[in-house]
């Protein structure tokens, strides 16, 4: 008897989720691809929050607006020094949250 049982595990379509990364990664391009990213993200209604890709998407959801707030603190900041410190500092936390949730979501890990 051929068949998938019955106790087959539901395997979840991550290409969404590759591709808001890859949006992601074009951060330098002005934001526009993370405010992009962010609004498809909030329309992904069909996943749980405890599966991988809503795991996944919560992950998104969160770098992005930390790199937004960032960029706000260093764009209010009256001091230059500090400016580039927020500035930078948004940028390498936001990339390693980029390539450590796509490297998990490619490895079908949880962030």
């Amino acid at each position: 008897m051929t068949g998938t049982p019955s106790h087959a595990i539901h395997a979840e379509d991550r290409s969404i989720g590759h591709f808001l990364y890859a949006l992601m990664c074009a951060f330098p391009l002005f934001l526009l691809p993370v405010v992009l990213s962010l609004a498809i993200n909030l329309n992904q209604k069909q996943f749980t929050a405890v599966s991988l890709m809503g795991r996944h998407l919560r992950w998104q959801r969160h770098s992005i607006l930390g790199l937004l707030a960032l960029c706000a603190l260093g764009y209010w900041s009256n001091i230059g020094w500090l400016s580039l410190t927020f500035f930078a500092l948004g940028v390498i936390w936001f990339s390693y949250r980029v390539f450590k949730g796509w490297l998990s979501l490619a490895d079908g890990i949880e962030v």
